[in-house]
């Protein structure tokens, strides 16, 4: 997969202890290349990074991506290629609690990699992750594209097209794709919506709520029930991310700027519909109770236009959300039944990169016809 592209290379993932950065950092490993992951401890325990042996597996540093003189010491001492910036404050309803935490780590945090990767000559790629919810929600029944506007109406959000708004100014200033033979450097952000899957352990999101919910026999509580979510398996928009980490690399002039990796306009569900079919999947009942009180503002619908990455990197979802739910609760079944994690994770990496070996083929097939 990748023709072996990503073998041996030197790659950086802030944020490598988190939910995608494990996942990530999984799937590279596997890809044959030297990971590098700069994080704090993981968030969570459980956690994914330590449930399959990560610190074994790549280059581990604990290290606050607000501290700019410790993270460029470590580009400079590694010397990575690509690198994949996932190192955040995730969580909308935190954000609310701790305004300047999110700020300082999402937008100070952005300005102190991209500044170190300005410094580190061996750097040819940065991907800066960033979230859908970076747009201006208008409540709009058509999907967000990349060129429309940013905004955030809690902390979290403002503070990721934040994080967009200082990515576009350092591609303008240090690393303009115009004067790409010049300094070398080919900077993205990428946008997606809700990632599901296997290893989430998360405080306050619904998916590792109402997991637990079920192995416990416990109420669900669900704060907004009704809101529409653009659901994907978290594979999907980390393939999205390594097909444009490959083609930043090979021809960076032409991938530059913002992209949108979100689900099918099928795969938008309720909240309430979700957990129910993860209740059916599971074979058990859930009792669920509906709590409103005192919750901040979330937005009850935003969906994205990821037109782009189609016609340009032949990237589209593979899973449709039925089945990654399917995937999400077998891996979560595997981890209560005292299964082997790591072999677990990795049979749905191989799984997921057969059925895009198949996709491809397919559609090869269809061209020459």
């Amino acid at each position: 997969m990748f023709d072996n592209f990503f073998n041996g290379k030197k790659i950086l993932i802030t944020g490598h202890t988190g939910f995608k950065g494990s996942w990530l950092s999984c799937w590279l490993h596997e890809l044959g290349a030297h990971v590098i992951g700069y994080a704090l401890k993981p968030p969570t325990t459980p956690n994914l990074f330590e449930i399959c042996g990560l610190e074994k597996r790549v280059t581990s540093i604990a290290g606050d991506i607000r501290n700019a003189h410790m993270l460029r010491n470590i580009l400079e001492e590694h010397q990575p290629e690509i690198i994949f910036h996932m190192a955040a404050q995730p969580l909308v309803r935190y954000s609310y609690k701790e305004p300047v935490e999110t700020y300082e780590t999402n937008v100070m945090g952005t300005v102190n990699l991209l500044e170190a990767c300005r410094h580190t000559p061996s750097v040819r790629v940065i991907i800066v992750v960033t979230s859908d919810k970076c747009y201006e929600n208008y409540e709009w029944i058509r999907s967000y594209r990349e060129d429309d506007s940013l905004g955030g109406y809690d902390p979290y959000s403002s503070s990721k097209s934040c994080a967009e708004l200082v990515s576009n100014a350092y591609l303008s200033s240090f690393f303009n794709s115009d004067r790409h033979k010049e300094n070398n450097v080919a900077l993205a952000t990428v946008r997606a919506g809700n990632v599901i899957g296997g290893g989430d352990w998360a405080e306050d999101r619904v998916i590792p709520d109402c997991i637990k919910a079920l192995n416990e026999k416990k109420t669900l509580i669900l704060r907004y029930p009704n809101a529409i979510r653009p659901w994907q398996h978290v594979l999907e928009p980390l393939y999205g991310y390594l097909q444009l980490g490959h083609c930043l690399y090979e021809n960076g002039q032409a991938f530059t700027g913002a992209w949108n990796f979100g689900s099918d306009d099928a795969d938008a569900k309720p909240v309430r519909w979700v957990v129910e079919q993860i209740a059916k999947i599971w074979g058990a009942p859930l009792s669920i109770l509906t709590k409103q009180d005192g919750n901040p503002r979330e937005a009850n619908y935003l969906k994205l236009d990821c037109f782009k990455a189609k016609l340009k990197l032949g990237w589209y979802p593979l899973w449709n959300l039925n089945y990654a739910l399917k995937k999400t609760v077998e891996w979560y079944r595997d981890y209560y039944n005292h299964e082997t994690m790591i072999d677990a994770t990795l049979r749905q990496i191989h799984e997921y990169e057969e059925g895009i070996h198949k996709e491809i083929s397919q559609r090869y097939e269809l061209q020459i016809l």
